[in-house]
């Protein structure tokens, strides 16, 4: 049986593959040409994040609430590690066009 955090970061990929699939085309532009859709990247991206951090809160939010929250916080990085294997510039949302 997989970990929590690949069981959430699965059913996450599952239940919203539509808006992370067409976030994946643009991540992939970014990727060649991020001075050109660096605004959409940013725009598109908090709506991702939004979805990330859903899911992100569903993992850790009865683990902190029950004292561990050093042990929540390991659960948190391993999720964002599974995250930026399919968005590696995930950490250019939000950077200002130079």
């Amino acid at each position: 049986m997989a970990a929590k955090y690949q069981q959430l970061f699965l059913q996450m990929l599952k239940e919203n593959e539509e808006v992370l699939g067409e976030f994946k085309i643009l991540h992939d532009k970014y990727a060649t040409d991020p001075n050109s859709y660096q605004d959409e990247y940013n725009e598109e991206g908090e709506k991702i994040l939004d979805v990330i951090r859903k899911y992100e809160d569903m993992l850790t939010s009865h683990t902190e609430n029950s004292g561990y929250g050093k042990y929540a916080a390991n659960l948190s990085d391993k999720f964002r590690s599974a995250v930026k294997l399919i968005y590696p510039k995930l950490d250019f949302i939000g950077v200002k066009k130079a």
